[in-house]
């Protein structure tokens, strides 16, 4: 047996059907394998909160060791894992296939299963993650709904802390007024067909983000794509369960998968690339439904097909070339790597596809912001993401660039809340919206 693993990480899928997966003793003896792992490691200490509570539950047992912990005290550390992989990807060196076979965030994602079936979440946070419903009622009352979820509301934001949970001060996505898929049947961009990459068609799977909180990152993406010589469709079967995820709702995940799957492939079969606009979707599309449902044969083939789109205009820029017309931008611009492009495994792409615009320095953050889907929007958690996250704001805050973006829009939104008064004027967010701005879009 190595020490530590020099090979790339194997990920095994999640055997969330077998009648041992929910069983309480089986999952307190892999919880107190792994955790006695990472005791004697303890290389994942600064990633994320479920580490410092680990260490300092087992530094303040009578022996100093995991023996005098008792497992009831657990839950913390397994509630502040925020299913970001980082520790998986970059950190652990006993991931399969080395023997001690170390899977951190998938035995939280157990343990929260575990808790979900038992009905130990509450009834108020299931109702948080059903992202379709809630969604379509925002956008249908949009202007009240973005008046009571503003920062700063004295009057909806307290309430909505003492009914929700949600921190009063944790900034929320707007919704937008017309959804992404009915705004895009409107109107469409010519295709250019003197582009070098004329001739590919792809479908833009529009994600909850797009669909619902911000159109404007879809169109951005199609416009940028039809210079580019990209025929496109906006399609939207439903959320990619990300939210179901994070609290052990394995069941409707994979519910989710097999629908939007299904809908996705009919795409592909007629030949059309599948471009989807949010790191957390992207993850969940291409590596996360295939660990969950392994044996369903449109996801097998989704997963094989789908680009996040920062990787799919980078691929068109290798394989083709990019269509001229790019100017250089007013302004310096910071591109945050979130963890779920790096989860991806496909390198720096947002960063990569900003290099493209013409005269403009990118200063790259490649480091957790903290935010962690629903997680950091949580009354108990907030101050933490905040403190997690502080970093990669102060880092931010230092480089003073006109523009900020990350392929993750709530990280986005979480790191200017770390920033103080040192916040861009602007409300752009993904990087391709800074392409389609290069363009004259």
């Amino acid at each position: 047996m190595s020490e530590g693993g020099l090979k790339a990480p194997t990920r095994h899928p999640v055997p969330w059907q077998d009648p041992d997966f929910l069983d309480d003793d089986k999952i307190d003896q892999q919880l107190r394998r792994v955790f006695d792992i990472c005791h004697g490691c303890r290389r994942c200490f600064n990633l994320c909160d479920s580490f410092p509570r680990l260490f300092d539950l087992i530094d303040g047992s009578e022996s100093g060791e995991l023996d005098s912990v008792d497992s009831a005290d657990f839950k913390p550390v397994i509630d502040a894992c925020t299913l970001c992989d980082m520790c998986f990807m970059v950190k652990c060196p006993y991931v399969p296939p080395h023997e001690f076979d170390l899977d951190f965030p998938h035995l939280m994602l157990r343990a929260r299963a575990a808790q979900f079936d038992k009905g130990q979440v509450p009834a108020i946070t299931r109702q948080l993650t059903k992202i379709d419903r809630n969604g379509a009622m925002g956008c249908s009352v949009s202007g009240l709904a973005n008046w009571a979820t503003k920062t700063g509301n004295g009057l909806t934001r307290p309430a909505m802390q003492a009914i929700a949970g949600i921190h009063k001060d944790a900034a929320l996505p707007a919704y937008n007024k017309t959804r992404l898929s009915k705004l895009a049947a409107m109107d469409s961009p010519p295709v250019n067909e003197q582009a070098p990459a004329f001739g590919r068609k792809a479908v833009i799977y529009a994600t909850c983000t797009g669909e619902f909180n911000n159109a404007r990152i879809g169109l951005a993406a199609r416009q940028v794509l039809a210079r580019n010589g990209v025929l496109t469709e906006f399609v939207y079967p439903g959320c990619c369960a990300m939210p179901q995820l994070e609290h052990g709702d394995i069941t409707s995940v994979a519910a989710s998968a097999a629908r939007v799957a299904a809908d996705l492939c009919r795409w592909i079969d007629r030949g059309y690339d599948v471009i989807s606009l949010v790191a957390s979707c992207s993850l969940m599309l291409k590596f996360e439904w295939p660990l969950i449902v392994p044996e369903n044969a449109d996801v097998k083939k989704l997963s094989a097909t789908t680009f996040d789109i920062s990787e799919y205009m980078v691929n068109l820029a290798g394989k083709e070339g990019l269509a001229d017309g790019m100017s250089a931008l007013d302004g310096d611009v910071t591109v945050h790597i979130s963890c779920h492009s790096r989860a991806q495994n496909m390198g720096r792409k947002g960063a990569d596809l900003l290099q493209n615009i013409p005269d403009t320095k990118i200063n790259v953050i490649e480091r957790c912001s903290g935010h962690g889907g629903t997680w950091g929007v949580m009354k108990e958690n907030f101050p933490v993401a905040l403190k997690i996250g502080k970093p990669v704001a102060r880092q931010a805050v230092k480089e003073s660039a006109a523009y900020l973006v990350s392929e993750c829009p709530l990280a986005r939104e979480h790191i200017i809340q770390g920033m103080d008064d040192r916040r861009p004027d602007n409300t752009l967010q993904h990087p391709i919206q800074l392409m389609a701005l290069a363009y004259g879009a």
